[in-house]
């Protein structure tokens, strides 16, 4: 018997929205930020596939010899990778696992161990489980976790609702920890590679930064980003991210007004261009700015003392004192205790 499902699967997407989507054909889940993985399992053989189609299982040695030791022997699972960090998770710590060296990655898996959110079964058996609804898949979901991932702490369920209260309260009260929340149509099966019956909803929030230095664009004399910067508890200025999202017809006179404030030393704590092997030539190629300018920007997720991605910028804050863009912004909501969002 082999499995019904071929390396390499394309995962069901989501398409982003602004709203949660209302109506009882709707379930809703948790939007964990770590790696998507498809998880397979035949007989002896256990691979671990990336959203993108590559290979993840030399990575995760730690996931791989977890899901060997299983009592079902032919299934695949989609699910999240996550490294637990406290009550939350570090994608920081999840983006070391990714290295080459096996002595590496062997520490790593020791150190760091990672653990799958799964939140849905695609096959089992000889049986391919994609064409059933989800309402279907998840009651067969639900049964396997019960029979094979009981207990077990390598492997957890996530957490999904029909009810929109349910949903709310983990956009909004689980908003400084959580990425966001997921909705998927109960009544369509699982659409192996677009984002037709699924949708993700972020946590979008906004905080005030000291313009701590920029980057020219690349070739050009312009302006290509902002330099983000906060205060922290010891009154030092971190980079902790960057904007790119400036107006064409404005970077001209932007580059002009910048170049008046360059100055040493634009951030006093955490600097960009830090050592680490994510590290380029173009991540110190950046200039100090005097602390003088502060702007607004949009994100959707800080951890590890960055932006987890770009940032949006909203507006110019001249009202704004620097000092007065601590970390407090981003780090001083009440941290929701996801491990206890998990079975």
């Amino acid at each position: 018997m082999t499995l019904p499902l071929k390396l390499p699967f394309a995962p069901m997407e989501a398409l982003s929205v602004d709203t949660i989507p209302e109506g009882a054909n709707w379930q809703y889940e948790p939007k964990w930020d770590g790696f998507r993985c498809l998880l397979f399992r035949d007989g002896e053989r256990v691979e671990l596939q990336s959203k993108s189609g590559q290979s993840l299982t030399r990575y995760f040695p730690e996931l791989v010899d977890a899901a060997a030791a299983l009592t079902a022997r032919r299934f695949v699972l989609d699910g999240e990778i996550v490294v637990p960090h406290g009550r939350a998770f570090s994608f920081d710590a999840l983006l070391q696992r990714i290295h080459p060296a096996a002595s590496r990655v062997k520490k790593l898996a020791a150190e760091t161990p990672s653990l799958l959110i799964v939140f849905d079964l695609l096959a089992q058996d000889k049986d391919d489980l994609t064409g059933a609804p989800l309402s279907e898949r998840r009651k067969a979901l639900d049964a396997f976790a019960k029979k094979v991932l009981k207990g077990h702490k390598t492997f957890r369920l996530s957490p999904a609702t029909t009810r929109l209260a349910d949903a709310k309260t983990w956009l909004t009260q689980v908003g400084a920890t959580l990425d966001g929340i997921i909705a998927k149509r109960r009544d369509l099966p699982y659409a192996s590679g677009n984002r037709h019956g699924m949708q993700k909803i972020k946590n979008y929030r906004s905080a005030d930064c000291v313009v701590g230095g920029f980057r020219f664009n690349e070739g050009k004399k312009t302006v290509g980003s902002l330099l983000l910067g906060l205060y922290n508890d010891e009154g030092l200025l971190d980079h902790v991210g960057f904007t790119s999202s400036l107006k064409s017809g404005e970077k001209k006179a932007l580059t002009d007004k910048l170049k008046k404030l360059i100055g040493p030393p634009g951030f006093t704590g955490d600097k960009p261009g830090g050592p680490s092997r994510w590290s380029t030539k173009r991540s110190s190629e950046w200039q100090p700015l005097k602390p003088k300018l502060v702007v607004e920007v949009c994100y959707d997720h800080f951890s590890g003392g960055r932006f987890r991605h770009g940032t949006r910028l909203l507006r110019w804050r001249p009202d704004k004192a620097p000092k007065q863009c601590t970390m407090e912004q981003v780090v001083g909501a009440k941290q929701a205790d996801l491990m206890k969002l998990l079975k």
